[in-house]
């Protein structure tokens, strides 16, 4: 052992002395039998002795004498960690990563000095598993440009750092940052910085889980480049089959000649799920859009720079620059023009890239069996009209030709804006019989136009016009060709023939007949004039041929007949404006119940309370003020009394009958807790004067003048009320105060509240509003609504009324005598011979770690129990943990202690069991309450003497760059623990025992951040925009605490992609998800279900969503569970397996089979019978939601019989199922296909599950998780190309669970938006998901899914339509069940 400690001590400097923690300095004369410190190294030779200062021998100090020695040299983890650090250091953390994943001792290599300071680097290696051959990364070298970020003032320090890179670069996706020292956790999250630039260039593999595999894979990819090289011609012969084959050549050999590269524009294509459209379905779909679909419904208007940029694109790709210009003016964006282009551009003037595949123009690709019929679709689609139309029509009417040409004839007309049309003509006068008149104009246009005229059958003539002149084209041979007409001589059908496109064919045909009925109405031979009009002006026509939208109708067979659904309107009833008038009869009333005994004797009570001593100042401070601040520590009373002193002032002035206050809480346990509390206090019963109202249950009257609710009551009622600031106004017109409990919070509704009350108050003078808080921040407060010229007034009530005595981890350690002993707590890289190890307390605060030990809370807790005992006091014990599973564990092993009478208390239990912990204990036992930090501010328990903190809390953060949720657990706030120390103080002095440290405390942040700070947005933009308010970030930018702008973007975008946008307008989706008290994919879920005929199924699978699976995975019993919960499975994911064991237990419920059936249907399958309980309790909750909103009837909420009387499809189910997870949407990549030999032939195998992969648009590649159902499926049902997940976690790898796959309609219809790629490749889903076809059947689907948002709104209009048997309805089911082929 190297002797160094008292040596190095003398030489230290100041600042690595003061690091240190020791109290007493070391004895001189102590003979040094071990080292004061180590030093930590990665060499492998010994060390070698280091003389002293003055060059004496090692181990003797050269003037030890005359100079004193100074403070012991700080230990490795004091100089790394800081001087409180107990944890693992980045060097240690590394090497048991690398000892774990059974790789070599990572090397630490080049340690560089320059004027900055140290910085070296660290280099892998590994054996491979099964050559034993060594494999060696390249080294971990961090970029020039964040060199910086490693580079430390000592050796040790950067050796440190690289570690901390190391460990970045092979477990990013963990959250190993948590157990880092302070320095190098903030290191990390520069890592993370790092890491995203790294990605968005295309550098992601570096940050690879497994890296040695990752280097193989790259070594192996850069082999088959070469080959692939080789393959690139074969790949672009192959896409000369593919729709736009010849534009794509084009273009590639374009690219190739001006030095761009022979780059393969079919890269990426050839591989991804190819759609297909039936023509029967395609020709049902077509003839609904002609009826139905709306163009830019919202009147959106683009700007003159997006029309220019799009119509310069458009015409590049091919299109007409008028029509272009025609679709800029009608649709709402470069996507929907687009469309309208594929829709009414015939199909001979698209560019190439956008016709079907094998399309030859002029051939028809029915079957040719009907020759007659075949040849009259051709003689009629000659002047223009879509073959699809003529083929249609003509069967319509029964291979009638001449009918066929009346019906186009009058679609021609009736197409567009509807000017030509006209009253009816009068009738010709004739001589003789339509026959002989049509024979005499014969024979008069003949001897007029001799060779140029031509009867081709005896009701179909010919004429010749001459020079016609297109563009360049001269004298291009142009013929009107005339049939006789039912009707002639009142009318004749006419028709062209000429090698002209078709739009301008058909604008001529219209303007000719729109001359003829204007005015040729009473002539009996009108052809010769037509003939003479069209000479005169055809060639005006070609260069003006008017508008698409006018012929539109006879182009295509999906132009439209518009016929827009109404937006559903809100009744906007509004309550009438208060009457400040003074009611002395009520004054009175009051006045003579305040001499009754029994509230005599309950303001005698009252008047113990800290916040009666400042009863007067609240009420003139209310009064003086539009806002005031009420702040009032824990114990001061001031929920409970605030209320009160506002409405017995008011009482007292005579201006009862006009309060009206409302008192919002964050949690539904304190709006029932207060609501009983001052119904006592006022001597009266709940809901007369003092009432509540919670989401699904309400007590109020007439007579209520105090109401407590939930902060997400009073929004829904702001949010309903019409939509404009106005609207919001009206909805409290008779709402005399606003009080705001528990502000500190800083929950999203409560911030939301404030910048919604904040407008409110400008328009409404005689309104006030109450913030209370035990911790507020007045300032911040105050200055947020004095800065809108609103005046506000501060009042402070004083706090606990009985002291309250802390100990901490140390106190608690000694009073319990608690040890660890070498177990999973201990940490094998400490050592007894450091100076903090030496106090024994230290040593066990160091083994203990950061996390929750149990056995010392369950110690602790007996501890205070005996010791409340012995003291001979009552009262209970309050502990606070960060979440329910923890609560779970500590509630069963506190069970096992008799004197204990053992609790829990957290959000979510319901009100019966939360109402429990305000009982007093059975006689012989003490009450211990195990309560999240629902028990910190929202309710109080009187009979609480001591509290043990564990100093945790479980927080919902997000990050907006990759759109995950998590749920972490953390350190609480100084100010949360002040919280809950106070609830030790209510009724006697009482004791707050922290299990944590002085110096951890101090290391906590003072507030937490503002939820809105922390946590997706989705939900909040999508309500402010259902109030009317169209600047969504605007709005949010002005709450107390505004959120970054880049997640404010990201949740409008998410909306968009969702369906509950299209562009900033709300759709009859959105309006319904803004009300519905449900995650925004449960609610969308939901919605669907009510309109497909699968609402109970839609409804049981959020539920499921909502709570919990039901299945139970017991450690020792997984492979059992696995295999019952299979027996359920139909290969169609995990939420419909849980569907349908739910849905068995509630028909077993339903049936009232008996208990212990019930009880042994869930043993034998391993499900939860209280989790079922909990599902079903949602279940019913959210249909009584559904038909507040008007999605279903009320009459269903109380049918009991839902579930038997489903007929719904399974593959609608899973289909909704997996659009509402939209855009949490995983690309299937299935391996290429394998044959085996057969007697019958080549049999196409199953691929191994292994080798399916399956990737997401952020993170890449994604694994399945083990506990799926799908984990393990060699192949999916339903032609699914797609699997949507509810749930991704990061560990060593992305998972991905809760999964329902789909196939590639289910994507078109319910995904977000579709995007048509103009090199005709196919179409981009969602902007990242690519399907190959042709891009019509992307524009038709398009069209659909805007109707399908119209029949959401019809459904939310009248509850009682039956909109299952919709055409639009029918048509979607059809696709997704048919996958898009015929029946």
């Amino acid at each position: 052992m190297v002797k160094k400690g008292k040596e190095k001590a003398s030489t230290s400097t100041p600042a690595a002395a003061a690091g240190g923690t020791s109290k007493k300095p070391p004895k001189q004369n102590a003979p040094p039998k071990e080292d004061d410190f180590i030093v930590f190294t990665n060499s492998t030779k010994d060390p070698k002795p280091k003389r002293n200062q003055n060059g004496g021998p090692p181990g003797k100090a050269g003037n030890a004498e005359t100079e004193p020695p100074g403070p012991p040299k700080p230990t490795v983890k004091q100089i790394v960690g800081g001087a409180s650090w107990t944890g693992k250091l980045p060097v240690n953390l590394l090497s048991e990563h690398c000892q774990r994943q059974k790789w070599e001792k990572p090397s630490y290599d080049n340690m560089h000095k320059n004027a900055e300071g140290y910085s070296c680097f660290v280099t892998l290696s590994a054996k491979h598993p099964k050559t034993q051959e060594m494999q060696t990364l390249p080294s971990f070298k961090i970029p020039a440009t964040h060199k910086h970020l490693v580079t430390k003032p000592t050796a040790l320090e950067a050796r440190h750092a690289a570690a901390t890179y190391a460990l970045f670069r092979v477990s990013s996706m963990k959250n190993i940052h948590t157990t880092l020292p302070p320095d190098y956790k903030a290191l990390w999250k520069e890592f993370e910085a790092l890491k995203k630039e790294d990605v968005k260039n295309g550098l992601g593999w570096m940050y690879a889980a497994e890296p040695f595999i990752t280097m193989k894979e790259r070594e192996d990819a850069k082999v088959a480049a070469e080959k692939k090289r080789k393959e690139q011609e074969a790949i672009k012969e192959k896409a000369k089959n593919m729709p736009g084959a010849a534009g794509l050549v084009l273009r590639s050999n374009a690219a190739a000649s001006s030095g761009g590269g022979g780059s393969n524009p079919m890269k990426g294509w050839t591989t991804v799920p190819k759609i297909e459209m039936g023509r029967k379905t395609r020709s049902q779909l077509e003839d609904l859009l002609r009826r139905e679909v709306v163009w830019n419904p919202h009147g959106v208007k683009m700007s003159a720079s997006q029309k220019d940029a799009i119509i310069k694109e458009f015409t590049n790709a091919g299109f007409r620059r008028s029509h272009v210009e025609e679709a800029v003016e009608d649709c709402k964006d470069r996507e929907e023009s687009l469309e309208w282009l594929l829709i009414h551009v015939p199909e001979d003037d698209l560019p190439k890239w956008a016709l079907p595949e094998t399309y030859s123009a002029g051939v028809s690709v029915a079957a040719t069996s009907d020759l007659k019929r075949e040849a009259a679709i051709k003689r009629l689609s000659q002047s223009g009209y879509s073959v699809e139309l003529c083929r249609k029509v003509y069967d319509e009417k029964g291979g009638d030709e001449g009918q066929t040409a009346v019906a186009l004839q009058q679609i021609l007309l009736a197409s567009g804006d509807g000017t030509t049309a006209v009253d009816a003509a009068e009738e010709p006068l004739i001589l003789g019989t339509p026959e002989e008149c049509w024979n005499d104009e014969m024979e008069s246009l003949e001897s007029v136009y001799g060779e140029y005229y031509k009867r081709i059958s005896d009701t179909i003539c010919q004429i010749r016009i001459e020079s016609v002149a297109n563009g360049p084209k001269k004298d291009v041979e142009t013929f009107v060709q005339f049939l006789r007409s039912p009707e002639y001589p009142t009318d004749v059908i006419v028709s062209m023939v000429s090698d002209l496109p078709s739009y301008i064919k058909l604008s001529v045909v219209k303007k000719t007949l729109a001359y003829m009925k204007e005015s040729l109405g009473g002539e009996p031979m009108k052809i010769y004039f037509l003939v003479d009009w069209v000479q005169q002006n055809v060639n005006d026509l070609i260069q003006r041929p008017g508008k698409l939208r006018d012929i539109s109708g006879v182009t295509s067979t999906a132009s439209e007949v518009r016929n827009v659904i109404g937006k559903m309107k809100k009744s906007n009833r509004h309550p009438p404006p208060l009457k400040w008038i003074v009611d002395t009869r009520n004054r009175e009333e009051w006045q003579a119940r305040q001499e009754e005994p029994s509230l005599k004797q309950m303001i005698a009570q009252r008047q113990k309370l800290p916040a009666w001593q400042v009863r007067d100042k609240v009420v003139q401070t209310v009064s003086q003020n539009q806002v005031t601040i009420i702040a009032g520590e824990t114990g001061s009373g001031k929920s409970t009394q605030s209320v009160q002193f506002i409405l017995d002032d008011l009482y007292s002035k005579g201006f009862g009958r006009a309060a009206n206050i409302i008192c919002t809480q964050p949690r539904r346990i304190s709006a029932l807790g207060l609501a009983d509390r001052v119904s006592e206090e006022r001597c009266i019963q709940v809901g007369s004067e003092v009432g509540y109202s919670i989401r699904g249950e309400n007590k109020v009257s007439k007579q209520t003048k105090i109401t407590f609710v939930t902060t997400g009551v009073l929004l829904r009622r702001l949010q309903t009320s019409g939509g404009r600031t106005e609207d919001v106004v009206a909805s409290l017109a008779d709402v005399s105060h606003v009080v705001i409990d528990e502000v500190h919070e800083r929950s999203l509704d409560t911030d939301f509240l404030l910048s919604i009350i904040r407008d409110v108050l400008r328009r409404r003078k005689d309104l006030k509003l109450v913030l209370m808080s035990a911790t507020l921040d007045a300032a911040t407060f105050k200055n947020y609504f004095t800065s809108e010229g609103l005046q506000v007034g501060l009042v402070e009530i004083a706090g606990r009324t009985y002291p309250v005595e802390d100990y901490y981890l140390d106190d608690i350690i000694r009073m319990t005598n608690f040890t660890v002993s070498r177990d999973r707590y201990y940490d094998d890289h400490e050592d007894d011979t450091k100076p903090s190890a030496q106090d024994p307390i230290n040593k066990i605060i160091q083994k203990l770690g950061s996390r929750i030990n149990y056995p010392l809370l369950v110690e602790t807790t007996k501890a205070i129990d005996g010791q409340l005992y012995q003291n001979e006091k009552k009262g209970g014990i309050l502990i606070f943990l960060p979440g329910v599973a923890e609560i779970s564990r500590t509630v069963k092993e506190l069970q096992t202690v008799s004197s204990l009478h053992v609790l829990p208390l957290h959000a979510s239990l319901d009100t019966r069991d939360q109402k429990r912990v305000f009982a007093k204990a059975p006689p012989g036992k003490r009450k211990v309450v195990v309560a999240t930090n629902v028990a910190e501010t929202s309710i109080t328990i009187d009979d609480i003497v001591a509290v043990i903190d564990t100093g945790k809390v479980k927080e919902t953060s997000f990050d907006p760059q990759t759109n995950m949720r998590k749920l972490e657990e953390t350190f609480a706030s100084r100010a949360a623990c002040k919280q809950r120390r106070g609830r030790a103080g209510r009724v006697q002095a009482g004791n707050c025992y922290k299990l944590y440290t002085r110096n951890l405390e101090d290391q906590m942040a003072e507030r937490p951040d503002p939820e809105i700070r922390r946590v997706p947005l989705e939900q909040l933009c999508l309500s402010v925009r259902a109030m009317g308010t169209r600047d969504v970030a605007g709005f949010l930018g002005r709450t107390p605490t505004p959120p970054e702008s880049t997640a404010v973007e990201g949740a409008m975008k998410l909306l968009q992609r969702m369906g509950a946008l299209d562009g900033d307008e709300l759709t009859a989706l959105g309006q319904q998800l803004a009300m519905i008290p449900a995650d925004l994919r449960c609610g969308k879920l939901m919605v669907y279900g009510a309109i497909f005929g699968c609402l109970e199924e839609s409804t049981i699978i959020a539920a499921i969503l909502s709570t919990k699976s039901p299945f139970l995975s017991p450690p020792d019993r997984r492979d059992a569970a696995r295999d019952a919960r299979k027996r359920f499975s139909n290969g169609d994911g995990d939420l419909l397996t849980d569907l349908r064991a739910v849905q068995q237990w509630i028909s077993m419920m339903e049936d009232r089979v008996p208990q212990r059936q019930v009880r042994n249907y869930c043993d034998d399958n391993f499900l939860s019978y209280n989790t079922l309980s909990d599902i079903a309790t949602t279940r019913t909750q959210y249909y009584s939601a559904l038909a507040e909103i008007g999605v279903v009837s009320p009459s269903v909420v109380n049918d009991a019989r839902r579930s038997s009387q489903s007929t719904a499809s399974t593959s609608i189910v899973r289909a909704l199922t997996a659009s509402a997870f939209a855009p949490q949407i995983a690309r299937i990549q299935f391996p290429d296909k394998k044959f085996a030999a057969s007697v019958t032939g080549a049999v196409e195998l199953d691929p191994e599950a292994k080798t399916i992969k399956y990737f997401t648009q952020e993170n890449g590649r994604v694994f399945i998780h083990p506990s799926s159902m799908l984990f393990d499926s060699q192949g999916f049902s339903g032609n699914a190309t797609f699997v949507s997940y509810f749930t991704m976690m990061a560990t060593s790898k992305i998972f991905v669970r809760d999964l329902t796959p789909f196939n590639a309609f289910t994507l078109l219809l319910f995904s977000g938006a579709i995007e048509l790629d103009t090199l005709g490749r196919g179409l981009v889903v969602d902007g990242w998901l690519r399907l190959r076809g042709w891009a019509r059947i992307g524009v038709l689907v398009s069209r659909l899914r805007g109707m399908v948002d119209n029949v959401i709104a019809m459904k939310v209009n009248n509850p009682q339509a039956d909109v299952q048997e919709s055409e639009v309805i029918r048509m979607v089911t059809k696709l997704i069940e048919l996958d898009g082929l015929d029946a």
